[in-house]
């Protein structure tokens, strides 16, 4: 049996456009055609778009990929997060021993092939322990060859691979090298300055990580990482949670972009998003308190958010177009990666098409 779906605006070849129709049939998107005059649809909702991508998350459904490293953890951290509206994930491993990197490169190059499994992101442990965050600076290290080791692993599978170094920590023959080997490279968790910034991007980087968040503060004589990702034509990921970055900071960023089709929506959320509202992290417990996840400290440990959840507080919060919202959670983080955005197509599952209502809020389509 068909449903029919005409919503206000349908996101289609990087636009919202109006006056389409999309029906469903066997659990599957059918085809996009013009509504025809008279139709009664069986929901119209305010948007339909394309699942999210969410090229930076570290768990789901009380799984992190650093305690699972395996297929199974990959496949129950993209299933949960299948079920949320994020339709393509790549589950993110924070600071961790070479041996651990090796078992999610081989887990990688096992689970590659599954339904929302979009590649792998190394966060660390090349990093600046000036700028950790939550992230064990017993574990963060010179840039080693077992790091391009386990790139080159997946990358000979033809496996996605995001890495975040800091560019003042790592040298720019060892960028140089990841790029080569088809590795998308992000500046973050960093103290660079912006000269150090824009050196890593001469060496290769296209990407910074959580925009404000584990990098020095943007001020009027020292500009820093901040200034330089904001003034580059690089992709830059950002966190829309309400507590990693203020609203006000959010848009800043968007609006002075001199490209604004390079900002890509992250959650970096952790496992308790689908999941226990506490787990362990280096064995220190995490815990969600008012909204935020937290250490003992209660120090910010990550995000306790979902990609469609994020996507409404851009519009709602930070004041973006619909438009530019729905392209930071879709098209935006597949071009960072140099692939070709997911589509509304014939073919989709249910899991890779998401309906929005007034209120920017999911609704079934089943």
């Amino acid at each position: 049996m068909t449903r029919l779906v005409a919503p206000d605006h349908l996101w289609l070849d990087g636009q919202l456009q109006g006056g389409l129709a999309a029906e469903f049939a066997d659990g599957a998107l059918s085809r996009i055609r013009p509504l025809a005059a008279g139709e009664t649809p069986d929901l119209a909702p305010h948007v339909l778009m394309p699942a999210a991508t969410d090229i930076q998350v570290n768990g789901a459904g009380g799984v992190m990929l650093n305690s699972r490293p395996t297929p199974e953890g990959i496949a129950h951290i993209v299933a949960t997060l299948r079920r949320l509206g994020t339709g393509w994930v790549m589950p993110t491993l924070i600071t961790t021993t070479a041996e651990v990197m090796a078992e999610v490169a081989e887990a990688a190059v096992a689970a590659y092939g599954l339904p929302g499994f979009l590649g792998i992101h190394l966060e660390g442990p090349h990093l600046n322990p000036a700028r950790k965050g939550t992230h064990d600076a017993r574990l963060i290290r010179p840039f080693e060859p077992e790091t391009l080791a386990a790139v080159k692993r997946m990358r000979e599978r033809g496996i996605p691979v995001m890495v975040t170094l800091a560019p003042e920590k790592v040298p720019a023959e060892a960028i140089r090298a990841l790029v080569a080997l088809g590795a998308a490279v992000s500046i973050g968790h960093t103290a660079s300055t912006a000269e150090e910034a824009k050196a890593g991007l001469e060496a290769g980087a296209g990407l910074f990580t959580h925009l404000f968040n584990a990098m020095p503060p943007m001020l009027s004589r020292e500009p820093g990482t901040p200034a330089a990702a904001i003034n580059s034509e690089a992709y830059v990921g950002i966190i829309a949670d309400g507590h990693h970055v203020a609203w006000e900071m959010i848009a800043l960023a968007c609006r002075a972009r001199p490209r604004p089709d390079r900002m890509v929506l992250v959650s970096d959320a952790m496992s308790t998003i689908g999941g226990p509202d506490h787990f362990e992290l280096y064995g220190e417990r995490i815990e969600v308190r008012d909204g935020r996840l937290v250490n003992a400290n209660g120090s910010l440990a990550g995000a306790h958010i979902d990609m469609l959840t994020s996507l409404r507080n851009l519009v709602v919060h930070a004041g973006l177009s619909l438009a530019e919202a729905v392209a930071m959670a879709t098209d935006n983080p597949w071009h960072a990666l140099g692939l070709p955005p997911a589509r509304l197509a014939a073919g989709a599952a249910l899991e890779e098409v998401v309906a929005l209502d007034a209120d920017l809020r999911p609704i079934p389509l089943a």
